[in-house]
C-alpha cells in the first residue's frame, strides 16, 4: 500500500447504518461528515432495494438480530433510528423491553459495543424521555441492578439529611440508551 502524501485528500469516514430505511439519516451524515456509507442493515425488502439503488456498493447485512459483529467491517460512524413504536407517545408506550420492536435497541447497543465507532448518531422520538426501560438479562447474568425499580443511586455514603434516599422514578428509555 502506498503511503499517503500531504497533498492527498484524507479518506472519507466510513459509515455503518442500522435500521436504515430509505437512507435519509445516511444522506445527512455523509453531507455533514464528508463520509461514505459502506454497509447497512434493513429487513424491509422494498425499502432495502431503494437504499441499495442509492448505495449500490454497500451490502445489506440484513436482520440486526442475526449479525455477527466480529465479521463486520469497522466504521468510523455508526448511525440508526431503532424502531419507535413502543416508545412513541402515540404508540403503546411499552418501552424498551425484550420482545418489543423498540427493544431492538439492545442489538444496536451490542453493535456499538463490538464496533467501537468514533461517532454514534441515533435518531428517535421524544417519547424516549417518558417511556419505561426494562432490559433483558443476559444469559448467566443475575444482576438485579439491570432493572432498578427506581433511579435512586445505591451504595453511596449516607446523607444526614436523607436527600436522595427515596425512590425517585423508574428508569426511562432515554436513560437506558444513554447509559448503554
Amino acid at each position: 500500500m502506498a503511503a499517503q502524501t500531504l497533498t492527498d485528500p484524507p479518506a472519507p469516514l466510513r459509515v455503518g447504518s442500522l435500521f436504515s430505511g430509505y437512507g435519509g439519516l445516511d444522506l445527512a451524515i455523509e453531507e455533514v461528515f464528508g463520509a461514505r456509507t459502506i454497509w447497512f442493515s434493513e429487513i424491509n425488502e422494498p425499502v432495502a432495494r431503494v437504499f441499495s439503488h442509492h448505495w449500490p456498493d454497500a451490502p445489506n447485512l440484513g436482520d440486526i438480530t442475526t449479525i455477527d459483529w466480529s465479521l463486520v467491517p469497522r466504521v468510523d460512524i455508526l448511525c440508526g433510528g431503532f424502531p419507535c413504536q413502543d416508545v412513541s407517545t402515540v404508540g403503546k408506550m411499552a418501552g424498551l423491553k425484550p420482545g418489543t420492536r423498540s427493544g431492538l435497541w439492545a442489538h444496536m447497543a451490542a453493535a456499538i459495543d463490538a464496533l467501537q465507532p468514533g461517532w454514534v448518531v441515533i435518531e428517535n422520538v421524544r417519547g424516549l424521555l417518558s417511556a419505561p426501560a426494562i432490559r433483558a438479562n443476559l444469559q448467566g447474568d443475575d444482576d438485579e441492578q439491570r432493572n432498578p425499580r427506581d433511579a435512586t443511586p445505591r451504595g453511596v455514603e449516607s446523607d444526614p439529611w436523607h436527600l436522595g434516599e427515596t425512590a425517585t422514578r423508574p428508569l426511562r428509555a432515554a436513560g437506558a440508551v444513554l447509559g448503554d
